[in-house]
């Protein structure tokens, strides 16, 4: 992981940023000790606070997701272009990208930036919650959507 990271309190449980060569790696459930922030993760801090107080609907911070094959980070890509506010199906994700909807929803599941690369914007076909890797699952997939206003099924 990385040297720098910051950990914040939120709607939906403890946060804990990382940081690596200017840009963001991760996102995590739960707190470190002994933060070691810099300008950027204050930034971000800031930004997410903005988001959950329901004054940001779009991130303007540098990521770069550890981790991921080719096909993942096309995932992440592209679920970075779904707007505050709606969803999309893994099989429609799937199909604009030129993949299957399992191999989207193994994708989502890696995703090393939730909420900010917003995974939780895909859902199961007709709407579905289907499973969310972070926080409390479900719930928590529910209450981020909730918070953006999202009709939910």
């Amino acid at each position: 992981m990385s040297d720098f990271y910051t950990s914040m309190n939120s709607p939906v449980g403890p946060l804990t940023l990382f940081e690596d060569q200017g840009s963001l790696t991760a996102l995590e459930w739960g707190r470190a000790p002994a933060a070691r922030a810099t300008p950027l993760l204050t930034e971000a801090t800031r930004q997410l606070t903005a988001y959950f107080d329901g004054g940001l609907r779009e991130f303007d911070l540098p990521l770069a997701p550890i981790g991921g094959t080719d096909f993942q980070r096309r995932v992440w890509q592209a679920m970075r272009d779904i707007p505050y506010g709606r969803t999309e199906t893994y099989g429609d994700l799937a199909a604009r990208i030129g993949g299957v909807a399992r191999a989207v929803g193994g994708a989502c599941g890696a995703n090393p930036l939730p909420i900010l690369i917003p995974c939780h914007r895909v859902t199961g076909a007709g709407g579905r919650m289907t499973g969310y890797s972070a926080g409390e699952g479900v719930e928590t997939k529910r209450a981020l959507l909730q918070l953006e206003g999202a009709t939910l099924i």
